[in-house]
């Protein structure tokens, strides 16, 4: 059962960065939903150590330095954010790598949803699966809102991208998941709800569009969404939601994805890196309430390099 948004947590990249979207998005959502926000930066960055000897003491020392300066930037955020939205809180941590270390937040504090910032511009699928953005919608439990437009929300038109046929293994109550979190989110950013499906028509196109038809309307007949908010689409997928997406247009796209293992994990979803990719809206992905996590628990603290001395 999908659980009302009572904790997000915003993942910032660079506490110093001019413009801070998925601080200010949070914040609208934190105030929205009557929602707790804290705003969390993990230090991942490597301390070098010099072989010759830096004690102990003084690296915990210098640790707890740039802790303490990341806390402050943050401070100064929540201060902002603080006028929209009374209850923010701040933390920042030594965990590496990135994407992990915001998953162990978000479990430890018991998040109901992740907004973190995409990374800009478009990438190679090889380089793509190692960044920060894709391992957080491979790997987050929780509902995962990356970030992709500056501009903060204003009645925004919404749409849950839903798949009654369950294509590819994905469960039933997956897509129901979609419908109550983008009605959640319509509800309380005062916007507009659309549910698409989208299917391959490149097969006998009658019998797939009669079946698609049924399983849309079956889907949607208890959400309260318009009749013009209803979307069809015959082709194939991902190139379909982003034309709808451009269309309407949309602000929010709401996916569910199911993370797989091993050699299927490169299959995550072909559909959910392309939108990744491409999608020029925020983009909002959902779990199955069966969702195993894989991160372990422990935080692995400060990553550190020895230096070799010269000669």
């Amino acid at each position: 059962m999908l659980q009302p948004v009572r904790r997000i947590l915003a993942a910032v990249k660079d506490p110093a960065a001019p413009l801070l979207p998925a601080v200010t998005k949070a914040t609208q959502l934190a105030q929205a939903f009557g929602a707790e926000l804290e705003i969390f930066h993990a230090i991942d960055a490597a301390v070098y150590v010099d072989m010759l000897g830096t004690g102990v003491c003084r690296l915990k020392q210098l640790e707890a330095e740039e802790r303490s300066d990341y806390l402050q930037r943050l401070e100064r955020i929540a201060a902002r954010a603080r006028l929209h939205a009374p209850c923010v809180t701040v933390a920042a941590e030594w965990d590496f790598p990135a994407y992990e270390a915001i998953v162990r937040r978000a479990l430890e504090t018991r998040a109901d949803l992740l907004v973190a910032e995409c990374h800009p511009g478009r990438h190679r699928a090889q380089s793509l699966m190692r960044l920060a953005d894709w391992e957080l919608l491979r790997l987050c439990p929780i509902p995962v809102l990356l970030v992709k437009r500056v501009r903060p929300y204003h009645r925004p038109t919404i749409v849950a991208a839903v798949d009654p046929g369950q294509a590819a293994g994905k469960p039933a109550v997956l897509d129901e998941q979609i419908l109550r979190l983008a009605a959640q989110f319509s509800n309380a950013l005062q916007g507009g709800l659309h549910v698409a499906h989208a299917y391959d028509a490149r097969g006998s196109a009658e019998p797939n569009a009669a079946s698609a038809q049924l399983g849309l309307e079956s889907l949607v007949a208890r959400a309260e969404v318009l009749p013009s908010g209803c979307h069809l689409l015959g082709g194939a997928v991902h190139e379909e939601l982003d034309q709808l997406a451009c269309r309407l247009p949309a602000d929010i796209l709401v996916a569910g994805s199911v993370s797989r293992s091993g050699l299927q994990k490169a299959m995550i979803g072909n559909t959910a890196e392309w939108l990744l990719r491409h999608l020029a809206c925020d983009l909002l992905i959902v779990k199955p309430p069966q969702f195993a996590n894989r991160v372990p628990l422990g935080r692995a603290g400060v990553r550190h390099v020895t230096v070799e001395p010269l000669g």
